[in-house]
């Protein structure tokens, strides 16, 4: 078979929910992918930020391994020899009294979202079904019916109605809009990301987490920190949320939780949060299954180990730095933290950012644009700095064919 009759058989056989690279992958390792004809690439989407670790890091594949060929899963229907160790290990890792294991981003939100309204109607007195919880423009958070129910992303949400109530959306970075809806007394949480990865890439502005979180502080509201793409080191720190010193109230990991190597998600709070989520009102029969268990201390220790933050942080500001140094009429801003960064692109003679990253595929190396104007660019936190030049060379390159 060859790359067209790959691309063909998934367009014959599934469903046409992606748009992909016309690009067949065959094996990965590092920051390398290969495709099925044996040319390699760097990859620069790390599966949006799932394979922080490398494709195929050695110590991961090998948790794994070791653990499948011993109990695969018994559901949470009974207690089993790992997850405790796991549970432990992450709460002290992240400093929280308890962890709650999901499988995927979007339920690692759908969970955050049911514990938030359940300490609401617990704790802090909102009447049964009218708490409200305050999102923002822009966002991107999953793509269930509930999740899509907050986007502001026509693609996300037309077609899909009726929708879940019970979201306040409000402009993204805009502190006098948290504050004004913050006074509502029925408010139960503020769900934002830290930076909008899918989005585009928008960072906001210094001191925003941490006077939303004081706001929110001031007016007994739960900060739901959704740290599943911008976490596990992609900023420059373990958590984006570090960067000013904030302390969600509620946690939401996924992605890199497991290097890429199997579906992991947790949502991490203390007790007074936790314990309100009682036996039989929220479960997942693969969450907390041993595989992932095994798996995400594996990974949580190749961040810490291998001090991937600490080489997102450095090799970051030199990729902006270096970026910005290219000359070309298409790049209108350079912008990102660490290894989560993006340009956004100026259209030109009917080129767009889709065939930026078609024309650098055939140069070797893989980005996918988003919203058709912004290209994200996310390599695996292994990459040293001769890889990241080299990288930045064929972008440039790459760029120059365009002008």
């Amino acid at each position: 078979m060859n790359i067209q009759d790959y691309i063909a058989r998934e367009d014959k056989y599934g469903a046409h929910n992606y748009h992909p690279l016309p690009v067949v992958l065959d094996r990965g390792e590092g920051v390398y992918v290969w495709d099925v004809e044996g040319k390699k690439y760097f990859d620069f989407l790390s599966a949006y930020s799932a394979v922080n670790q490398g494709h195929c890091h050695p110590k991961i594949i090998s948790a794994m391994r070791s653990q499948a060929e011993k109990l695969t899963l018994v559901s949470r229907a009974f207690y089993t020899s790992v997850l405790g160790e796991y549970e432990e290990f992450i709460t002290k890792f992240f400093g929280y009294d308890k962890v709650l294991p999901m499988n995927s981003g979007a339920e690692g939100d759908e969970t955050a979202l049911k514990l938030c309204r359940k300490w609401a109607y617990e704790k802090k007195g909102v009447p049964e079904n009218e708490a409200k919880i305050i999102v923002c423009e822009g966002n991107f958070h999953g793509r269930t019916i509930t999740i899509i129910s907050m986007s502001t992303d026509p693609d996300s949400y037309k077609g899909f109605g009726p929708f879940t109530p019970g979201f306040v959306t409000i402009p993204y970075n805009d502190l006098d809009a948290l504050e004004k809806e913050l006074q509502d007394p029925n408010v139960a949480g503020f769900l934002v990301e830290p930076i909008q990865g899918e989005a585009g890439v928008y960072v906001p502005s210094e001191g925003y987490l941490e006077k939303a979180f004081n706001l929110c502080k001031k007016n007994n509201v739960l900060f739901i920190a959704d740290e599943v793409q911008t976490g596990i080191g992609r900023t420059g720190k373990l958590l984006a949320c570090d960067h000013e010193n904030v302390r969600p109230d509620i946690l939401i990991l996924g992605k890199a939780l497991s290097g890429g190597a199997y579906p992991v998600s947790a949502v991490l709070a203390d007790d007074d949060i936790m314990l309100c989520i009682k036996p039989g009102e929220h479960g997942s029969t693969y969450g907390g299954n041993p595989v992932a268990a095994k798996v995400a201390i594996a990974a949580l220790e190749v961040i810490r180990d291998e001090k991937l933050a600490e080489n997102a942080e450095n090799l970051g500001e030199y990729f902006r730095e270096e970026l910005g140094k290219i000359n070309s009429e298409m790049i209108e801003t350079v912008r990102g933290k660490g290894l989560l960064n993006a340009i956004v692109i100026r259209p030109k003679g009917g080129k767009t950012a889709w065939d930026i990253c078609v024309a650098m595929k055939e140069n070797g190396l893989l980005a996918k644009p988003t919203h058709e104007h912004i290209i994200r660019f996310a390599p695996p936190l292994v990459i040293n700095k001769e890889q990241l030049a080299e990288s930045i060379e064929i972008i440039s390159k790459t760029l120059a064919q365009f002008d």
